[in-house]
């Protein structure tokens, strides 16, 4: 067996490269996890916006496939909006108040 992929998980020292894995908390994964979303929730407006693009295209002139295209850009443009704002929102309160609300840190008064 190689040696290179073995992990001493009985003394953290000896971890290496996986050193950080041990002192994962409950914040950590949290903003995984709203990162993750932002993630998931752009890259789906975005298809919905590709998507909407193809459908108009395709649409032939046919009225009521148009709108159902100008529709669908329509969410996503407004999906893709909502999901900026929010992103944008928890970094000016970050950088304006210190507060970071996805690590779950607030800091202490008077210091």
């Amino acid at each position: 067996m190689n040696d290179k992929f073995q992990v001493d998980l009985a003394n953290p020292a000896n971890l290496g490269n996986y050193s950080n894995l041990v002192n994962l908390g409950p914040a950590q994964y949290l903003k995984t996890g709203v990162n993750l979303l932002f993630s998931i929730a752009g890259v789906a407006s975005f298809i919905f916006l590709l998507i909407g693009g193809l459908q108009w295209i395709t649409a032939g002139g046919d009225k009521e496939a148009t709108e159902k295209a100008r529709k669908r850009i329509t969410s996503a443009l407004v999906g893709l909006a909502i999901v900026l704002s929010a992103y944008a929102l928890l970094s000016i309160i970050s950088t304006l108040f210190g507060v970071t609300l996805l690590e779950l840190t607030i800091p202490a008064i008077g210091k």
